[in-house]
């Protein structure tokens, strides 16, 4: 009797989330449109970064470097004075500021040292970082070609042979695009369950609930394995159509493992979602509240930056979240290929996880479904 209640209440959270429009949207986009953006919206590399240069030495070198910056790389140098760099970096039409001293190529034909001044707008952080370091390299590429009277490095003594493993071509968009499902799994799990509950109190139904024969394990496990289902299968959608289908992103594990391993996360999450809808009297709370537990949970799982580079406090109390044996899981089965032999210490680290937030969520429900009617 328990299981059919469980199974009802839950068909009926299935058919409340269909009749509301806003959630459906949000699920589609955050497994379609959003997992796209992820992986395209940010280039692989410097891309039409605008660049200023001060031509003082108006000299053979000096020519050769100003046609050393084009597309795509770069837009067309703006040849400019000296006296309007700083107005133009502080008006944001260039990133960079290429000053070329006088006489640069009689010093360097007299062997003498000159130096080429490189002003950079450190507020666009990722084309200022990845920028400098390009200007750099095609300064010094063509004025050792200059000296050198051709074109083409010198071969050195020793090489280093660059393999690049899960990821040869170092496309961006293969991270960005597993990573954003990762990311979603977590945060649509919290979100259905906890608007789920606010629902209820919000229409009404919640006293229809209260009258009728079953028990807060039966409502709070309806709402999980429901909530749960939607989350999971447009994960299961979005990898083979999104991911795999249209970017073309190769997936070198089981996607059946990953699913097992997102099932027993979102046994985690949703609960939490539950007991943040318990703590939440409305909708606007418990997105506030929703702000406050998410962005530690993303930014502090290791999917962005790796786990260890983060102060030992926080790597400590992260053991605590089930994101971060999630990501671990996820990457070690979407990336690298690996098996259950590999991945079974964090399916049982998000197993316990899961139950303990489920009893502390289960808890909290039983004390204040009463207050909620």
């Amino acid at each position: 009797m328990r299981v059919s209640n469980i199974g009802r209440l839950g068909v009926k959270e299935l058919r409340s989330l269909w009749r509301d429009p806003i959630m459906l949207v949000l699920i589609v986009y955050a497994f379609s449109l959003s997992i796209y953006m992820a992986a395209t919206g940010m280039p692989e590399t410097l891309h039409k970064a605008p660049i200023a240069i001060v031509d003082e030495d108006q000299s053979q070198l000096s020519s050769r470097l100003v046609g050393a910056f084009y597309p795509p790389h770069f837009t067309p140098a703006a040849m400019v004075s000296r006296d309007a760099i700083d107005r133009g970096l502080d008006s944001g039409r260039y990133t960079f500021a290429l000053d070329i001293p006088p006489d640069f190529q009689a010093d360097l034909l007299a062997g003498r040292r000159p130096t080429v001044q490189l002003n950079v707008d450190a507020t666009r952080m990722s084309q200022a970082f990845s920028g400098s370091g390009y200007i750099q390299q095609i300064v010094v590429a063509e004025v050792s070609e200059f000296l050198q009277r051709y074109r083409g490095a010198a071969a050195p003594p020793a090489t280093l042979e660059v393999r690049a493993r899960f990821n040869p071509t170092l496309a961006s968009s293969w991270f960005g695009s597993v990573m954003e499902v990762i990311n979603n799994v977590t945060m649509l799990s919290i979100v259905l369950t906890g608007a789920a509950l606010l629902r209820e109190r919000e229409h009404g139904t919640i006293e229809h609930l209260l009258v009728m024969p079953v028990t807060p394990f039966e409502i709070m496990a309806a709402k999980v394995w429901s909530m749960g289902l939607v989350v999971l299968v447009a994960c299961a959608l979005s990898l083979v159509i999104m991911v795999e289908g249209v970017l073309g992103v190769p997936i070198e594990g089981s996607i059946v493992l990953f699913l097992f391993g997102a099932l027993l996360h979102l046994f985690a999450t949703t609960s939490m979602g539950i007991l943040m809808g318990t703590v939440a009297r409305s909708m606007p709370q418990f997105g506030l509240l929703l702000m406050l537990v998410l962005v530690p949970l993303l930014l502090l799982s290791g999917g962005i930056t790796p786990r260890e580079s983060m102060p030992g406090f926080v790597e400590f109390i992260m053991q605590a979240a089930p994101t971060t044996h999630f990501v671990r899981l996820s990457q070690a089965i979407l990336y690298r290929g690996a098996g259950l032999e590999v991945v079974w210490p964090q399916l049982a680290a998000i197993a316990a996880l899961g139950a303990a937030f489920f009893g502390f969520a289960l808890s909290r429900f039983r004390k204040t479904i009463g207050s909620m009617a």
